[in-house]
């Protein structure tokens, strides 16, 4: 996976966008434009395999609805391996639909783009507290670089500034903002 790929797919949108963290940015990674081609989910989760630590030890790949759900799925179906997701359920991210983690379970934790790395450690919360271990992260894109306390890999680290609202420059010159993330659906 290369920046070029996220230009070639249409994937890098250029604007004013409100992201999932609620910060505001002039750029935004539309991650459905990669995730809609099996073919290069299929290569994407491939190279995030190759880059885990301790792979041989995972037996569950865990993920944050929406766009984490396919990443999620191809990595558990190369591993060999089940899947479950977190969901929001009244606000609060949650297991549902009968998912459940145990002490037996070393998870792996797959995203799509990391900002502040907020869902990323709701979905860590949520595997420890019932009793998983986590042994690490993978993610296509990292905006910024983030410490879960857990290895993390990324396929590319791409530097696209992000601004509280009080501070952002698009906002002080009055122009218009996009809500293009999942979260704001949930």
């Amino acid at each position: 996976m290369t920046t070029a790929t996220l230009e070639e797919r249409g994937a890098l949108l250029h604007g004013h966008f409100r992201l999932s963290s609620g910060r505001h940015s002039p750029q935004f990674i539309q991650k459905f434009r990669i995730l809609e081609l099996p073919s290069l989910v299929e290569r994407v989760t491939s190279e995030i395999i190759a880059k885990f630590p301790q792979v041989e030890r995972v037996n569950v790949v865990l993920s944050a609805a929406v766009g984490g759900i396919i990443l999620g799925y191809e990595v558990a179906r190369q591993l060999g391996v089940r899947t479950v997701f977190v969901e929001k359920e009244g606000g609060t991210p949650t297991l549902r639909r009968g998912f459940s983690l145990g002490p037996d379970d070393r998870a792996v934790v797959v995203e799509d783009v990391i900002t502040t790395g907020g869902s990323v450690r709701e979905v860590i919360g949520i595997a420890r507290r019932q009793g998983a271990g986590v042994l690490g992260v993978g993610a296509i894109v990292r905006r910024e670089p983030v410490d879960f306390g857990v290895p993390a890999v990324a396929l590319l680290d791409v530097r696209i500034p992000s601004f509280a609202p009080e501070e952002c420059p698009q906002c002080k010159a009055g122009e218009p903002i996009t809500e293009p993330g999942s979260r704001f659906l949930r």
